[in-house]
């Protein structure tokens, strides 16, 4: 099963995810996890977080957002964690040339629609990740 389709891992509504459930959940990725957000809270200092349990994905997720504008969406699955961004069409030329993997590129060039919406999800598993994530972010901010 690939880490697009595997279902998240913190799906009880009771066990709220503190850094040391989330720890627990993510082992040697916690690392990867400690350096993405690390990066946040340095450089988007108006960013802020949420986790909620949402019942109809029985699981908890964490809405990234600044101001009103959601711009990720996270989820901790076995032993890594991933971010999806939902953007509409009019960015696809410039995801096409960002500086990201192609397999991404071409993630959301097939992407499924949701309404005017296609995801791009970002799977934590190396350090590259990070910087893809930075390069999404900026994305999502500049439209």
């Amino acid at each position: 099963m690939t880490a697009e389709l595997e279902k998240p891992i913190l799906d009880d509504p009771d066990v709220y995810p503190t850094n040391e459930v989330i720890s627990t959940c993510l082992g040697k990725s916690m690392k990867l996890w400690d350096s993405f957000f690390e990066y946040i809270h340095d450089e988007y200092l108006d960013f802020s977080e949420e986790w909620r349990y949402y019942k109809d994905g029985k699981s908890w997720l964490l809405k990234v957002q600044r101001k009103s504008k959601t711009v990720f969406w996270t989820s901790i699955i076995k032993e890594a964690f991933r971010i999806t961004f939902y953007l509409t069409d009019k960015f696809e030329e410039t995801i096409l040339n960002a500086e990201i993997s192609d397999e991404l590129k071409q993630q959301f060039k097939e992407g499924k629609h949701y309404g005017k919406l296609r995801g791009l999800t970002i799977v934590f598993r190396k350090k590259k990740d990070i910087e893809y994530a930075k390069e999404m972010i900026i994305i999502k901010l500049a439209k």
